[in-house]
């Protein structure tokens, strides 16, 4: 049979799917003009990822499409892709085209057969509607009829020739060999991986009874691709392939904003609280008031005006909403406003992507700055260990590019101790903040306390504080330590009672000291006084007989110089020499 010529390729470039986090593995959606086989086991979504490529196609890129289905009647698939939010009736009108190519059972008796008609009859139909994309699927069902290898291998080949001819962006699923290893080497395909440009290998397994979805893609010529395996889920939306927020964009912004934590002694802790766009994880046992602690912080929110995601795992919403007021925390008006948006997520089932898919939906459409998880840990109940910690990273690797503030609980292990060893997804390496509480059980008191065990890029303090849950709020305390011993509860207030007591002794008797040195003071300042009074009135004293005396002297001398002259007895020179002589 001669085939027809192969007309020269061009670079080829790359048809996005807009299929989310896809286009983000593959580095841009699948090679525009060549052909992408796509192969996994019962139920792995191959026919979903078909549609939905030809769909987005439509929509995005205004490229019609032509979907041929062997499997199913195309009124099957339309009815089944119905639960979509896609507008397959809208789009069947001119952008969109079905060709039921199933074969008959009688094709198996009658004998050998080949694609030339249907690909003939497809050629027509594709250039009279202007087809950019086309989807094969499930072309296994037809291989399956052909009588051996040699036959099969012509027909892949004639195919592959027809879909480069016509330039189409084709996509052919089949399926693999099961579930459990759905590879291209137990496929019917497998010598079709070497003619393809591009082969994803869809898997779907069950792991502890959860269901767990991801994809790989094995070869992509002439492109880097991410190599290993993606999580992926179906929803409303369709595929949802889970990609590192991290890697496919860039935060180019590390905001300095405080946020309050909803506990002002904490934000003093914290140097003024919990940075914007931080992610905060709070761990603890239960009881140790983790959710009370993620409630503040969402009241404080909601008071700024912020809208908040309040995801609760352990409790239905209303319950969480009245469980609350005891500690003065009143979700009610905020509830009823639209700012926060509390979320029963009891009746959330799926594995742990499929949660942190839904989560991300409402969030999004609630347009939430600030999301708390009451727990995490949840997530480690909805598959393996390793799984759900990807998916913890992929979380806070998703809410610090869109500058959503974080704060999540985390449930301890009670066998594995109070440290965070118990913590099953081990996320503390990523958070940003990461509060620790615990119990102090003394005099047969149960008494909580709280510890900030790491704050990046903050000055944090390093104390042990006692969390005091009241009808009008949360509180912080200072922990007492009496002879290396942490006192909280009754103890603490005893302890604080009786310094109050001795401080009291303490201060009326050093009044009484002091009103005592007061007097003494005074005492001896009257003692001086008195002193001073005698020593002026002995110096004034003096002064008068020394100048008493004194005069006595010169009246003396006066009155003998006078009782001579008077005498006559001797002359006046003779007296006055006499007199300077004495």
């Amino acid at each position: 049979m001669k085939m027809a010529r192969r007309p020269a390729v061009t670079q080829s470039k790359k048809a996005r799917t807009f299929i989310r986090g896809f286009d983000e593995v593959t580095g841009g959606g699948l090679p525009r003009g060549r052909t992408t086989l796509l192969v996994g086991g019962p139920g792995s979504g191959k026919t979903i990822f078909g549609m939905q490529f030809l769909v987005n196609g439509a929509l995005h890129e205004r490229e019609p499409g032509i979907f041929v289905a062997f499997e199913e009647a195309p009124s099957r698939i339309v009815s089944n892709v119905e639960g979509f939010d896609w507008p397959i009736a809208e789009l069947q009108k001119k952008k969109l085209f079905f060709m039921d190519a199933q074969p008959l059972p009688s094709l198996i008796q009658v004998g050998d057969f080949d694609l030339t008609g249907m690909l003939a009859a497809l050629g027509t139909k594709a250039n009279r509607m202007g087809a950019k994309r086309i989807v094969f699927d499930a072309l296994d069902v037809v291989l399956a009829l052909l009588p051996d290898q040699g036959a099969k291998r012509r027909e892949v080949f004639r195919l592959h020739e027809w879909l480069l001819l016509h330039g189409l962006t084709g996509l052919v699923t089949g399926k693999s060999g099961g579930d459990e290893d759905a590879s291209l080497s137990q496929s019917p395909f497998n010598f079709m991986q070497f003619m393809v440009d591009c082969a994803v290998v869809l898997n779907h397994t069950v792991a502890s009874g959860v269901s767990q979805r991801n994809l790989r893609v094995q070869k992509y010529r002439g492109s880097s691709f991410d190599e290993n395996e993606a999580p992926f889920v179906i929803g409303r939306n369709g595929f949802n392939v889970a990609t590192s927020a991290a890697t496919s964009r860039q935060v180019s912004y590390a905001s300095h904003e405080r946020v309050s934590s909803g506990v002002k002694r904490l934000d003093t802790m914290l140097g003024g609280g919990y940075f914007r766009g931080a992610s905060v994880l709070i761990t603890g046992l239960p009881g140790t008031a983790k959710t009370t602690l993620s409630s503040a912080f969402a009241q404080a929110a909601c008071r700024r005006g912020e809208r908040t995601t309040f995801v609760c795992f352990d409790s239905d919403g209303s319950e969480v909403i009245r469980n609350l007021t005891s500690v003065g925390i009143r979700f009610g008006t905020y509830v009823k406003n639209g700012t926060l948006n509390v979320i029963s997520a009891r009746a959330m089932i799926g594995s742990a992507e499929s949660l942190l898919v839904r989560i991300k939906e409402l969030t999004v459409e609630s347009r939430s700055r600030c999301l708390v998880i009451d727990p995490v840990s949840t997530f480690a109940r909805s598959g393996n260990e390793i799984t759900s910690h990807g998916v913890a990273e992929r979380l806070i690797d998703w809410c610090k590019a869109d500058g959503i503030t974080l704060v999540c609980t985390s449930l301890l292990d009670e066998s594995a101790g109070q440290t965070e060893t118990g913590t099953p997804l081990h996320i503390s390496t990523l958070a940003d903040t990461w509060i620790q509480l615990n119990y102090l059980v003394q005099s047969g008191e149960r008494n909580r306390g709280m510890s900030i065990i790491k704050s990046r890029g903050t000055s944090h303090s390093n104390q042990v504080r006692e969390l005091i849950l009241t009808d009008s709020g949360i509180t912080l305390a200072d922990i007492y330590a009496a002879r290396g011993e942490v006192l909280m509860g009754t103890l603490r207030w005893e302890k604080e009672r009786s310094e109050h007591l001795e401080n009291e002794v303490a201060e009326v008797g050093e009044r009484l000291k002091f009103l005592t040195l007061a007097a003494e003071h005074a005492e001896l300042q009257v003692r001086l006084k008195s002193i001073q009074t005698e020593l002026l009135a002995k110096n004034v004293e003096k002064t008068l007989l020394e100048r008493t005396t004194q005069s006595r002297v010169n009246e003396r001398a006066r009155r003998n110089v006078r009782l001579r002259k008077l005498r006559g007895g001797d002359s006046l020179r003779i007296v006055g020499k006499r007199r300077n002589r004495d």
